[in-house]
């Protein structure tokens, strides 16, 4: 049995991770609109940023300013509270995905209470975070310190990392037996990523969990999961599958329960759904998406605006769940007509069809002009012309007539550098 390593760095850190967990256990979730009321008179107090960006106090919740990612990349020296400097809070940066990064900070026990999240919600599937060990499929920098900055934290957190940026089939059955010498009790990794280990599994007409007895369960996180894939994942992979939302600047926003709910993390967090006009909009009504981390006092991240569009639901038990994930506010077409449309619904046009050729590996979709579209996809073989001819029927009946399309087939799809693949992108 592995020594509680991850919990026991996080104290040598100053991370004070019991205090956090026993707090998290008893919060009082109607006593959430007294915290939103603290952390804000907090920062009107002491934070000269924030200070800045509301012109009237008195204002209420709904007409406080909402956070960007541009109001955040400036100096994290600059957006600090009184008493807080680089040298005394957790520091970490955003991956860019969005094409907008910067650096974050946290107070001490803001993170500890980030990490009591993860402890909870994994804890619900049997999953601990000192004693289970985590097959992790996620990037990894290739070399200098930064890389050995990551297997370290790897060591420390009790996981095996499996690097993604190459996924051929040779890799792919090197991970299968990686899996047949380890006792790994849990996946956590990208979604795309996990999808092509399923995909061999099939292939191979393997079920990993018969090489594997001691998996439990399978968490997919950063990019979307589409129901035929979860049942990809659910039949080879031979374990259930758990969605995951969140964000490295506020921790777990969401995280699926044993029901299947996508529940909100209330207890640290506080999430809303807005309009145009920031007001919030009606349980099942898209919108942005805004998140508070009501435990940071080093630097607000008050009605912060992650960069998704989806919808909340309140269920009959008071649970807040995500109903809907459609991706990045970004991540739109503007389409010839001037209609628009969310970039995922190319991605569900598609991906409908092109499933009926089990060569094609992934795919995703850019668009070049408002009325052209590339496919760039990984496949064994050419995409065969019936299905091309699909795609752009679908394309025309589910959009608009007269998008042109091209096909690229592609060794390796261009992920970020961190291994996230954009399922769509467009550079009008």
């Amino acid at each position: 049995m592995p020594l509680q390593l991850f919990d026991t760095t996080l104290k040598l850190q100053g991370f004070e991770i019991d205090k956090a967990r026993a707090e998290f256990d008893v919060l009082d979730l109607g006593g959430i609109e007294n915290r939103q009321q603290a952390l804000v008179k907090y920062h009107f107090t002491n934070n000269h940023f924030y200070n800045s960006l509301v012109t009237d106090q008195s204002v209420s919740w709904e007409e406080l300013p909402v956070l960007t990612k541009q109001n955040l990349q400036q100096a994290l020296h600059k957006r600090l509270s009184k008493g807080f400097t680089t040298k005394n809070i957790f520091k970490g940066k955003t991956s860019g995905s969005s094409g907008h990064p910067f650096t974050f900070g946290k107070d001490n026990y803001a993170h500890a209470m980030t990490w009591a999240a993860f402890h909870k919600a994994y804890s619900q599937h049997g999953i601990d975070l000192n004693t289970s060990l985590q097959a992790r499929f996620y990037g990894i920098p290739l070399r200098g310190k930064a890389r050995y900055v990551e297997l370290v934290k790897d060591f420390l957190s009790y996981r095996k990392r499996f690097p993604i940026f190459n996924m051929n089939e040779e890799v792919l059955q090197g991970f299968v037996q990686v899996f047949s010498k380890n006792d790994f009790e849990y996946i956590n990794g990208y979604t795309s990523s996990i999808v092509l280990l399923a995909k061999y599994c099939q292939s191979k007409n393997i079920v990993l969990k018969s090489s594997c007895p001691t998996l439990k369960i399978g968490i997919v996180t950063s990019e979307m999961l589409f129901p035929d894939d979860r049942l990809l994942l659910e039949k080879w992979l031979g374990i259930p599958i758990f969605n995951e939302y969140g964000a490295s600047e506020v921790g777990l926003i969401a995280m699926q329960n044993t029901h299947g709910d996508f529940e909100i993390n209330q207890q640290n967090l506080y999430v809303e759904v807005v309009n145009e006009e920031n007001r919030q909009v009606a349980d099942g009504e898209i919108g942005r998406i805004l998140v508070t981390d009501l435990y940071n006092k080093a630097c607000p991240m008050i009605r912060y605006e992650i960069g998704d569009l989806g919808s909340l639901k309140t269920l009959d038990n008071g649970t807040r769940v995500l109903k809907d994930l459609q991706g990045r506010t970004s991540d739109v077409a503007l389409l010839p007509s001037g209609k628009v449309v969310p970039g995922l619904t190319f991605y569900y046009v598609t991906k409908a069809i092109i499933k009926e050729d089990l060569d094609i590996l992934e795919f995703i979709v850019v668009q070049k002009q408002p009325a052209f579209f590339e496919i760039q996809y990984v496949s064994k073989s050419d995409m065969n012309a019936g299905i091309k001819k699909n795609i752009q029927k679908a394309m025309d009946d589910y959009l608009e007539p007269g998008l042109s399309l091209e096909f690229t087939k592609l060794e390796v799809l261009d992920r970020s550098k961190r291994g996230k693949l954009k399922q769509f992108m467009s550079e009008v």
